[in-house]
């Protein structure tokens, strides 16, 4: 039955894994290579990642240099880039792509701080349901006796403040971040 609280765990920890994942796409005021991670660039007929496509770095702290592994998708990951919607205009360089990161207002940090912590709420509530899922599951089975099913029910409460915390330091975390000039 303690397996009704591994699966907990384990889905509570996949809600950990997924925020982290938001986060590192969230712009800061540095260039990071993760804001690239959603783009998907149209080439050989196909949609493909960008990182799939390209090697891409950091080379200044406000620049992403973009190096394609076959050249001559330089234009068409130019155009899906562009199409991405970023707020950032790239630049052929040859046989790379620069990628200006623009400076970021006052107004632009509050908004990722904002969208930052709408991502952690999302987090916290897909942790809450787990745990609201798991006691059910405990109270459904009939074969527990009540003092074991308490003890389960304490144990996943304990895990959901546990994840919940961790959340939280993840956005707090992101937040120092986005708000340091």
């Amino acid at each position: 039955m303690s397996d009704i609280v591994s699966q907990a765990k384990k889905k509570m920890t996949h809600a950990i894994e997924h925020l982290e994942e938001e986060l590192r796409g969230i712009r800061t005021g540095r260039a990071n290579p993760a804001i690239l991670d959603p783009v998907m660039i149209e080439v050989y007929g196909t949609q493909m990642r960008l990182r799939d496509l390209a090697n891409i770095s950091a080379p200044e702290s406000r620049m992403l240099l973009i190096s394609p592994f076959d050249v001559q998708n330089v234009h068409a990951i130019s155009k899906g880039i562009e199409k991405a919607n970023l707020g950032m205009h790239p630049l052929v360089d040859g046989g790379v792509v620069r990628l200006k990161i623009p400076e970021m207002d006052q107004s632009v940090r509050q908004e990722m701080v904002k969208i930052s912590k709408r991502k952690c709420e999302e987090a916290k509530i897909s942790i809450r349901n787990v745990r609201r899922e798991s006691n059910d599951a405990v109270k459904k089975d009939k074969e527990i006796p009540e003092d074991l099913a308490k003890r389960f029910e304490k144990q996943i409460q304990e895990q959901t403040d546990k994840f919940c915390k961790e959340a939280d330091e993840l956005f707090f975390s992101k937040e120092k971040e986005i708000l340091t000039v």
